[in-house]
C-alpha cells in the first residue's frame, strides 16, 4: 500500500519511519504540504493519504481523491470535524482516525496548564530569571478539596477526572453519555451546575455543530468569579470574543489554552503586522494571567508512537478489508 504523508514535521517522519519497520506492505511519500483540494492533485498514484486536523479534507479536496483513485484517508489524530463525511461516504472513501493515541499526554497537559495559571508559573520563571524574587501578584490556591469540573468523559476527559481526583479534589462531570468507569469518584451534574461550582473547568469534548462555541457569554456569566479555566480541545468550542470579555471582566483566576479558534499549523504563520495585533488569541496573549502553549498537548513521545502505529494498522485493516468501528 502507497500512502501519501501531507503537512510532514520532522517528529512525524521520526516516528513514522521508525514503526514502519513493524508494517513492510506499506510504503510512504512524505510531503511538507497541507492536504487541501490543489495539493489533493499530488496523490496521483497514491491508494492513501495520511492527513491531519489542519488539513482540508472538505468535498472538492475529496473530489479530487477519489478522480485519482484514492480510497482511503488516513487522520492521525482523533479530530475528524474537517472532513466531509458525507461526501467521503458517497465518494466511497474511508475514512480511519486515531481515537485514543495517548489521552493520558493532553490529559496531564491541561493538568500542567491549570497549575501553570494558578501558581503563576509563567510569571514566576520570567521574575525570577531577571532576578526579582518577589512573591507579590503570585498568590495561588490549594487544588486540596477544591471541585474540578471537567465538560466530556472520554477517554481524555476520563484521564483528567483520575488525575483530579488524585489532587484530592472533588470531580463532577458533565457529558451526555456518563463513563460508567468513572462512577466511584465522579458526580455527573447538569452543565449548569458544573458551571456554577467548579473551581477548576477543563473543557474535553469533540467539535460539532451542537458544541461549537458551548463556552460563550452566557454560559461564562454562570461560572464561579476567579474560577481557572483549561481548554486543550478544539478551539472553536469557545468563542473567543466573549472569553476575552470575561478576562477583562475579571470572571478568570487564570485560563491555560492549547487550542484556539484562528488556529492552523501556526496560527502566526504568514501573517502580517497588523493582522497579527489584531487577531483574537494575540490579544489573549496579552494578558497577564493566560497562558497558552502551542497545541502541544498531545507531543510526547509514547503518543507519536501510538498515532503511527495505529495509524498503520488502520491502513493494513484496511487492505485486509477489516472493519473498524468509527
Amino acid at each position: 500500500m502507497k500512502i501519501l504523508f501531507y503537512d510532514t514535521k520532522k517528529y512525524d517522519r521520526q516516528s513514522f519511519e521508525q514503526t514502519l519497520e513493524k508494517f513492510p506492505e506499506v510504503s510512504i511519500d512524505f510531503t511538507s504540504s497541507d492536504l487541501d483540494p490543489i495539493t489533493a492533485s499530488l496523490a496521483q498514484g497514491y491508494d492513501a493519504v495520511c492527513a491531519f486536523v489542519s488539513s482540508d479534507v472538505s468535498a472538492p479536496t475529496l473530489e479530487v481523491l477519489h478522480q485519482l483513485g484514492v480510497g482511503l484517508v488516513l487522520m492521525r489524530c482523533a479530530g475528524f470535524n474537517n472532513v466531509d463525511m458525507e461526501v467521503a461516504e458517497k465518494y466511497g472513501i474511508q475514512v480511519m482516525r486515531v481515537p485514543g493515541y495517548s489521552p493520558e499526554a493532553v490529559a496531564e497537559h491541561a493538568m500542567a496548564l491549570a497549575l501553570a495559571c494558578n501558581r503563576r508559573i509563567h510569571k514566576a520563571y520570567v521574575r525570577v530569571r531577571e532576578n526579582d524574587f518577589s512573591l507579590n501578584g503570585l498568590m495561588g490556591m490549594n487544588f486540596y478539596q477544591k471541585t474540578a469540573g471537567i465538560i466530556g468523559t472520554g477517554k481524555i476527559g476520563a484521564a483528567m477526572c483520575r488525575i483530579c481526583h488524585g489532587f484530592g479534589m472533588r470531580v463532577i462531570a458533565y457529558d451526555i453519555y456518563e463513563n460508567p468507569d468513572l462512577k466511584s469518584f465522579v458526580e455527573y451534574v447538569s452543565l449548569e451546575q458544573l458551571l456554577s461550582d467548579s473551581d477548576v473547568i477543563s473543557l474535553h469534548c469533540p467539535l460539532m455543530d451542537s458544541t461549537r462555541h458551548m463556552i460563550n457569554k452566557n454560559t461564562i456569566s454562570q461560572m464561579k468569579d476567579g474560577v481557572i479555566f483549561v481548554n486543550t480541545s478544539r478551539g472553536a468550542l469557545v468563542k473567543t470574543q466573549d472569553l476575552i470579555d470575561g478576562i477583562r471582566m475579571r470572571k478568570f483566576a487564570g485560563v491555560g489554552l492549547d487550542v484556539y479558534e484562528e488556529e492552523t499549523d501556526n496560527v502566526f504563520e504568514d501573517r502580517s503586522d497588523e493582522i497579527l495585533e489584531h487577531s483574537t488569541t494575540a490579544r489573549l496573549l496579552s494578558f497577564p494571567n493566560v497562558v497558552i502553549t502551542s497545541h502541544q498537548g498531545f507531543f510526547t513521545k509514547e503518543a507519536l508512537e501510538a498515532i503511527a502505529h495505529t495509524t498503520l494498522q488502520n491502513a493494513m485493516d484496511y487492505k485486509s478489508g477489516v472493519v473498524k468501528p468509527f
